[in-house]
């Protein structure tokens, strides 16, 4: 690689992916993002509903990261300003049980958690729908591959933003050690259910529940949070079960699943919901078990010489600080890299 500006492609359009193409394209680069799904967001995701019985509203689920902590000053210093200009929203939720809230507060993106990385890749090339198989590399540039069709090539320089078991199947005929250890990293799956009920009969006066024991960790009032659609006498609900309990069900039948969560709810609220519309969505790889051990002090990896990097929560402590704190990492050593700085 040479010059100051490269042509560089970014697989994933997370929050992680969003971050490190938006710190390139800054940087002068020239960035093109490719994801397998419709949209953008990653596990920052919102399932749309555009029918729930008894209205003609459409409601937005956050069935992925439903909110998120800011914990250092560059991360607090990027999300305040997303508040500034609307993006970001800070909320303070009534927690059940009358328990302390982790860290005083949290951030939500508006009007749906994929609006954060949306911004990001504004003005963009993006490419969804498109599930990036193969990266190959020919000479000095790489190109991407697809059911075993090129689908872009010319890149000086590509940057995996998934999860990294999925990195895994495309580092391992460049980096088999870095194959090996993304395929290490302890990363858990977790059910979700996501829904609309009658407004709870026992009132519950809170937004944000982390039940002790049982088999959810996480329940969420998703019409609690800024910026969302509220309809009237109805409740709408984000549940994530407990991995454990996951890892135990994961092969399980949706209908399944949804069933014992609704239970696992209506216990949760003390008392039966009437459900107005539900589903369920299992992610295999939704949140980091442990530090792996051996996180890059940079918080990515690297290989200038190949022009081959990976970035994502998972090497960078986990969570959408993590993640965002990776993907600018990853785009400062490339950038470094560009400009001949290899220190």
């Amino acid at each position: 690689m040479s010059g100051t500006s490269l042509r560089v492609a970014v697989v994933g359009a997370g929050i992680a992916g969003a971050a490190c193409a938006r710190a390139l394209a800054d940087a002068g680069h020239a960035v093109q993002v490719f994801d397998k799904s419709r949209g953008v967001g990653g596990r920052m995701s919102t399932r749309r509903v555009t029918s729930v019985a008894g209205t003609d509203a459409m409601l937005g689920l956050d069935h992925g990261t439903p909110c998120f902590a800011a914990t250092g000053a560059d991360f607090l210093g990027f999300v305040e300003q997303g508040q500034r200009v609307g993006l970001l929203a800070r909320w303070t939720p009534r927690l059940a049980h009358g328990a302390a809230l982790p860290g005083g507060a949290f951030w939500v993106a508006t009007p749906d958690m994929p609006a954060l990385c949306r911004a990001l890749l504004k003005d963009l090339p993006l490419h969804t729908l498109c599930t990036v198989d193969g990266v190959r590399r020919s000479g000095a540039t790489w190109s991407l591959e697809s059911a075993g069709v090129t689908v872009a090539d010319g890149f000086d320089a590509v940057a995996l933003a998934i999860p990294p078991q999925q990195a895994a199947a495309l580092l391992d005929v460049h980096r088999p050690d870095w194959a090996a250890r993304a395929q290490a990293v302890p990363m858990l799956p977790v059910w979700v259910l996501m829904g609309t009920t009658d407004a709870p009969a026992t009132g519950c006066d809170w937004d944000l529940a982390l039940p002790a024991s049982g088999p959810l960790a996480l329940v969420v009032r998703n019409d609690a949070k800024p910026a969302r659609t509220v309809l009237a006498g109805q409740a709408q609900w984000v549940v994530h079960a407990t991995p454990d309990w996951t890892g135990a069900h994961l092969d399980t039948p949706p209908d399944q699943v949804q069933a014992m969560l609704q239970a696992a709810l209506a216990d949760c609220v003390g008392g039966a919901l009437a459900w107005r519309f539900a589903a369920v969505h299992r992610w295999l790889y939704a949140t980091l078990a442990a530090a792996p051990g051996d996180e890059p002090a940079a918080g990515a990896w690297w290989d200038a010489g190949m022009g081959l990097g990976v970035c994502g929560d998972a090497l960078a402590g986990g969570g959408v600080e993590g993640a965002w704190r990776s993907g600018r990492a990853l785009a400062a050593l490339v950038t470094a890299a560009a400009s001949g700085d290899q220190t």
